[in-house]
């Protein structure tokens, strides 16, 4: 398994625009697809986007157009450009490292702690 570490959550406002930072420990890294998931509060945890191993990259249609999901592996760190945000992306974001790309939380063996994210109207 691989250590995560998220970083750059915050407060914004609404168009505003985050980059969330996922940091990895470990030197299989290249060999992990990555995943981003969210969750507001109440609800459950949702798949946002992810990445595989070679850089292919999936999103939930709700972020489509305004999240970029990429990786640089020479960095052991995969990142989440938000752009154009909503008051409804408000939610704790979540990094994940799994064998094989994926869109479900089971697929998913390794977490880090979080990052909080919110967008004022």
């Amino acid at each position: 398994q691989v250590q995560l570490v998220e970083s750059g959550g915050g407060l914004v406002q609404a168009g505003g625009s985050l980059r969330l930072s996922c940091a990895a420990s470990g030197r299989t890294f290249s060999s992990y697809a990555m995943g981003w998931f969210r969750q507001a509060p109440g609800k459950e945890r949702d798949f946002v986007a992810a990445i595989s191993w070679s850089g292919d990259t999936y999103y939930v249609d709700s972020v489509k157009g305004r999240f970029t999901i990429s990786r640089d592996n020479a960095k052991n760190t995969v990142y989440l450009q938000m752009n154009s945000l909503k008051p409804e992306d408000t939610a704790v974001y979540f990094c994940a490292a799994a064998p094989r790309v994926g869109r479900g939380l089971y697929e998913y063996h390794s977490w880090g702690q979080g990052t909080q994210v919110t967008v004022s109207s």
